[in-house]
C-alpha cells in the first residue's frame, strides 16, 4: 500500500473519527495504522504483517491492521508525534529515540547496559520500566505495549579499516538525532552525524558520512553493504526497539478485540525475536560474502570510554540510580 505522508495527515482526522463513531453508525473495521522506518524485507516489517493477518482472521475483519512500511510516513519522530495526537495507532522506535518524548527512556536503549538479548528482556517486567510507561501515557498519552530485540548493532565504515576506538577518530558516523548516539561516538573520537534513516544510504553512497552503526539484520536489509566496505563488530548496544500505541485508540477497544490484539502482538513479537537472532547468526558470512570485510576489534577500547563518561553525563536525565538498577536486573 503506498500513501504519502501528505496526504496520510490530510485524511488522518477524518479517519480517526470514523474509528471511534459508535458501531451502529458505521460498517466500516476499526482500522489500525502501524507506521515503520524500516523496509518490508526487514522481520520488524513482516512482523507487522502477520499481526495483522492474525488479528483480522481472529476478528472476521473488525480489526484492520494497515502497514505503512520504508518510512511512507515521515521520519521515526514524525510518526511518534502522530501517534501522540492520534492521527496514526502505532509504530515501533527506539527506545532512546522515544526518549525526545520522556527523557529518561533513552537509558534502555544505552551503551554497553546489556550483557545479551535475554538480559535485555528483563526491562519489560522492571518496576522502572512500568513508572516510565505510566508517565509516558500520562504526558504524551502514548503506551509501550511489548518490547522487541532489535540485535546488536555493530560500526560500518566505507573506506578506513578500523580495529581500534582510536582508528574511528575524525570519521563522519551517522547517528540516530539522539543525544547519546552522539556521546558514544564523541567518546571514541568521531564526528556523530545524525541522519535520518530513510536517508542513511544516500549519505553513504556520496560520502556525506563516512560509516554508520546498526545490527546485521537493519544493513543486509537496506543494502548498506554496496555502500559500505568494513564491518567491525564492536557490539556495543543491544538494542530493543518498542511497539507504542495511541493511549486513547488502545483503551477504545472492545476487551476481546484488545485481547486478540495483546495475543497477537505476543505471539508476533516472539516470532520476529527469534528471526532476528537467526539471522545474526548467519549475517556475518553472507555480508562477508557481498564483499565486505569483516573485523573483530579491540572491544575494550571501545567500551572504555564511553563507560567512563556516559552513565555520570546522563544520570540527571535518566535518574539517579536507573542505570545501576538495570543493569543489576
Amino acid at each position: 500500500m503506498k500513501l504519502t505522508k501528505r496526504s496520510f495527515l490530510q485524511g488522518a482526522t477524518a479517519a480517526s473519527a470514523a474509528v471511534f463513531m459508535p458501531a451502529i453508525a458505521r460498517a466500516q473495521a476499526t482500522v489500525l495504522r502501524w507506521g515503520e522506518m524500516l523496509p518490508t524485507t526487514h522481520p520488524q516489517v513482516q512482523m507487522v504483517e502477520r499481526i495483522a493477518k492474525q488479528v483480522k482472521e481472529k476478528t472476521s475483519g473488525r480489526v484492520d491492521i494497515q502497514a505503512f512500511p520504508a518510512g511512507q510516513l515521515g521520519s521515526g519522530k514524525d510518526m511518534m508525534e502522530s501517534v501522540a495526537s492520534g492521527a496514526l495507532t502505532m509504530t515501533t522506535d527506539g527506545a532512546a529515540a522515544l526518549g525526545a518524548f520522556l527523557p529518561q527512556l533513552s537509558v534502555v536503549e544505552a551503551p554497553y547496559l546489556w550483557r545479551d538479548a535475554a538480559h535485555m528482556s528483563k526491562v519489560a517486567k522492571a518496576p522502572v520500566f512500568a513508572q516510565m510507561n505510566a508517565e509516558l501515557e500520562k504526558k504524551r498519552g502514548m503506551r509501550m505495549v511489548a518490547v522487541t530485540y532489535y540485535g546488536k548493532r555493530h560500526l560500518t565504515t566505507g573506506s578506513k579499516p578500523v580495529k581500534t576506538a582510536a582508528d574511528v577518530a575524525g570519521l563522519k558516523i551517522r547517528v540516530p538525532p539522539v543525544d547519546t548516539f552522539r556521546a558514544m561516538v564523541e567518546a571514541w573520537g568521531g564526528k556523530a552525524t545524525p541522519v535520518n534513516f530513510n536517508e542513511l544510504y544516500l549519505a553513504l553512497s556520496q560520502g556525506a558520512v563516512d560509516g554508520q552503526e546498526n545490527p546485521l539484520p537493519t544493513i543486509h536489509s537496506a543494502k548498506l553493504q554496496e555502500v559500505q566496505k568494513h564491518l567491525i563488530l564492536t557490539g556495543h548496544i543491544i538494542t530493543p526497539r518498542l511497539i507504542i500505541v495511541n493511549s486513547d485508540f488502545w483503551k477504545g477497544l472492545k476487551a476481546a478485540d484488545l485481547a486478540v490484539l495483546e495475543a497477537a502482538i505476543a505471539e508476533g513479537v516472539a516470532w520476529q525475536d527469534a528471526e532476528l537472532s537467526s539471522q545474526e547468526g548467519s549475517l556475518v558470512a553472507t555480508l562477508k560474502a557481498a564483499g565486505m570485510t569483516v573485523a573483530e576489534p579491540d572491544l575494550e577500547s571501545f567500551s572504555k570510554p564511553v563507560l567512563a563518561s556516559l552513565p555520570k553525563q546522563f544520570e540527571s536525565k535518566w535518574g539517579k540510580g536507573t542505570w545501576d538498577a538495570l543493569a543489576a536486573l
